[in-house]
């Protein structure tokens, strides 16, 4: 999603440096080759069980059998995959590839190939430019999808509750529909404490467009919006209150949250349109898609920027044969189906994308051009570093351990500190 990085400190940081690097390199994944002259790891950021890591593999696999002297190997995404990330280029043991996970401009380009040109870069998507292009007009990662998001949510489970997902435009229409789903024997809301970013995504989704103008400027300026977020995490304060949050929410995973959503035991998720893929995975033919967010003036909107994004390590010793693999990714087959493997709109314009079953909801919320689409909230208008204390005191509201007042009062004190 997305997503955040004094003697004994220093210690304690070169231990989990090696900590982590060899969690990251413990829990590789094989795509599949023989061994050969090179070996270009690639970060991926799919889970292990992600049907996109799947079909990664397979167009990694032909890759490998036209280049016998390249191996690619494909690391399933952590938990703290951000973190990790963070760890790796700090120590210098920086991977040939990795997902940037929507910051390949504003905080990994310093240490990425610039790609612009590449000879698939004709085919950038212009859209992505904001989130993904400097003023030279260098972008450093390929994009393989566009990322459009909004409230992923099971269409049947609503029908039949008499729920349009339409009139659902501002708060109070949206709790009136938990309560809804609720008194039908549905979970409303899931989200997982275990894939702890989950919890952050409904902070930052929610904060994309539910801030005035004048505050979200402050917020550049380095004025926190106290009483904003406050009411922003007063919502979830009530969700939790009410019984509207899934009861497994601590132990819950993101193949559970897909299960839930497939089998109609939950109605909305706050996530990416990913989900969808492994929701399907547990039932195919659920009947599942995605809608725009409610606002605190009724006016919805959806998220997005940079979706799935690869970058090359500008200081790898395989940079050619990195490249390489990532133009093979680029070429319009290939890209077409891994944009559509994740549910997306592709990131080059010479691919097209299968949406399958999001298709309805493209058509009827991103076609018309109507809604805006709003960049990440903690991108834009946070400073580097406070997305994991976004997750902490989300999590916190969520499971009751704290107040809106106190997790604002942490999330003031960190944005404080980072912007200091």
């Amino acid at each position: 999603m997305k997503t955040s990085l004094n003697s004994k400190r220093l210690l304690a940081g070169a231990a989990v440096a090696t900590t982590a690097a060899l969690a990251l390199s413990g829990c590789s994944g094989d795509s599949g080759g023989t061994g050969g002259d090179v070996k270009i790891e690639m970060q991926t950021n799919f889970g292990a069980t992600d049907p996109s890591l799947k079909v990664l593999k397979k167009i990694t696999d032909a890759y490998e059998k036209d280049n016998p002297g390249v191996r690619i190997e494909l690391v399933p995404s952590t938990d703290t995959y951000e973190d990790d990330i963070k760890v790796r280029l700090s120590s210098n043991d920086i991977p040939d590839i990795w997902a940037t996970h929507g910051w390949s401009l504003l905080r990994y380009s310093k240490f990425l190939e610039p790609l612009d040109d590449q000879p698939w870069a004709k085919d950038f998507n212009k859209a992505l430019a904001p989130a993904m292009q400097n003023s030279d007009g260098q972008f450093f990662a390929l994009p393989i999808d566009t990322d459009v998001a909004g409230i992923v949510y099971n269409r049947t489970v609503l029908k039949d509750a008499g729920i349009d997902p339409t009139t659902l435009t501002d708060w109070t229409a949206f709790e009136t529909a938990l309560k809804t789903l609720k008194d039908a024997g549905v979970t409303p809301v899931s989200s997982s404490g275990k894939d702890s970013w989950f919890a952050g995504n409904i902070t930052d989704f929610i904060g994309s467009g539910d801030f005035s103008e004048k505050a979200l400027d402050g917020f550049k300026d380095g004025i926190f919006d106290e009483a904003g977020y406050t009411r922003i995490l007063g919502h979830l304060s009530t969700w939790q209150k009410a019984g509207w949050i899934n009861p497994d929410y601590s132990s819950a995973t993101t193949d559970d949250l897909g299960r839930a959503l497939a089998e109609g035991k939950t109605g909305f998720v706050f996530v990416q349109n990913y989900l969808v893929a492994t929701a399907l995975g547990f039932d195919p033919k659920a009947d599942l898609g995605y809608m725009p967010i409610p606002s605190e003036d009724g006016k919805p909107f959806l998220v997005g920027g940079e979706g799935r994004a690869y970058g090359v390590s500008k200081t790898s010793p395989n940079k050619k044969q990195a490249l390489d693999y990532l133009a093979y990714l680029a070429q319009p087959d290939n890209l077409s189906e891994l944009a559509s493997s994740i549910g997306g709109i592709p990131g080059l314009t010479n691919a097209k994308s299968d949406l399958g079953i999001l298709t309805a909801s493209y058509d009827q919320f991103v076609k018309p051009g109507t809604l805006p689409l709003k960049p990440y909230f903690d991108r834009v208008y946070l400073p580097n570093g406070i997305w994991d204390t976004m997750v902490t005191t989300t999590d916190g509201v969520l499971t009751g351990q704290m107040t809106p007042a106190d997790a604002v009062k942490q999330m003031k004190s960190s944005y404080d500190s980072l912007r200091g």
